[in-house]
């Protein structure tokens, strides 16, 4: 099983030289992606500039957006930096996209929040269509350029909704899950698994994701979760810092039940900042 890592781009005072940084060592470490969590009503660093920035300074790990709010993005604008990544990083950019649960990200951006399913099954077509250089309507040649990747960059989808998973299953070349106990995503990754074969397509690959911060960063850590979370209320905030993995056994366990219940990647996000923490995770995971 491979083990990515995510990028700090979400984490509070990150200044963007950091991302340079942290991807060039997660390159040279010898991690399988560099993964990214994004939003429009918060402080990270988008997602798009930031992986091109740090396709420039790798040359064999691969990136993922996981994953992008995509709805609120206009298809044509999407598939174009899209393709442009995919030049940049010389196939190695993935595009992973998911719906999200806050109603700012999409009224910010002028978008539909309650048709937000609806919104990502077009974009998907838009995407399609451009890549196979279809023109978009109202065009009458293709939104360029064509991607370096024959038919587009892969496309990685989230969520554990059942219109989700079964999106996925019809549409995705991979599958990431959320935060939860290894059996509800055994079990939802079985759904995506089933609705590939009945529209007769291979299965998606099947990724995972968790927190992880070492060191002594506790305060750190608690302030990251309680800025990006603060929607969800000190419960929730609660919850999702004790999902953080914070010692080698948790990380080592945790890779093991992912890699049992059949997980091909895991990518596992910082919740603290500094290179210390790629190379004590390479340590630990590689």
């Amino acid at each position: 099983m491979d083990v990515g890592i995510g990028l700090p781009n979400a984490l509070e005072g990150v200044r963007g030289r950091e991302l340079v940084e942290w991807a060039a060592k997660a390159d040279e470490r010898g991690f399988s992606v560099l993964g990214s969590i994004g939003r429009f009503v918060f402080d990270t660093h988008d997602e798009v500039v930031a992986f091109a920035a740090a396709a420039a300074v790798t040359g064999r790990i691969e990136l993922m957006s996981t994953v992008m709010l995509a709805p609120p993005r206009r298809a044509a604008l999407l598939a174009k930096q899209a393709a442009t990544l995919d030049h940049i990083a010389e196939g190695r950019f993935r595009l992973g996209m998911g719906v999200g649960i806050r109603p700012d990200d999409y009224n910010v951006m002028g978008a539909d929040f309650a048709n937000r399913g609806a919104v990502l099954d077009a974009l998907l077509d838009a995407l399609e269509a451009t890549w196979s250089r279809f023109p978009l309507p109202g065009a009458d040649a293709p939104v360029g350029p064509p991607p370096y990747t024959d038919g587009g960059p892969p496309i990685v989808l989230g969520g554990g909704s059942p219109r989700a998973l079964r999106r996925a299953g019809e549409r995705a070349d991979a599958w990431i899950s959320s935060l939860g106990a290894p059996d509800e995503i055994a079990a939802n990754y079985e759904k995506v698994r089933a609705a590939a074969e009945n529209v007769g397509r291979p299965a998606p690959r099947f990724l995972a994701s968790g927190y992880f911060a070492l060191g002594d960063v506790d305060d750190e850590v608690r302030r990251n979760i309680a800025a990006y979370y603060r929607f969800g209320g000190s419960e929730f905030i609660e919850m999702i810092d004790g999902v953080v993995l914070r010692t080698p056994e948790q990380i080592t366990r945790y890779l093991s039940t992912l890699e049992d219940i059949g997980a091909e990647e895991v990518t596992l996000w910082p919740q603290a900042r500094g290179l210390d923490q790629v190379n004590t995770l390479a340590d630990i995971a590689l």
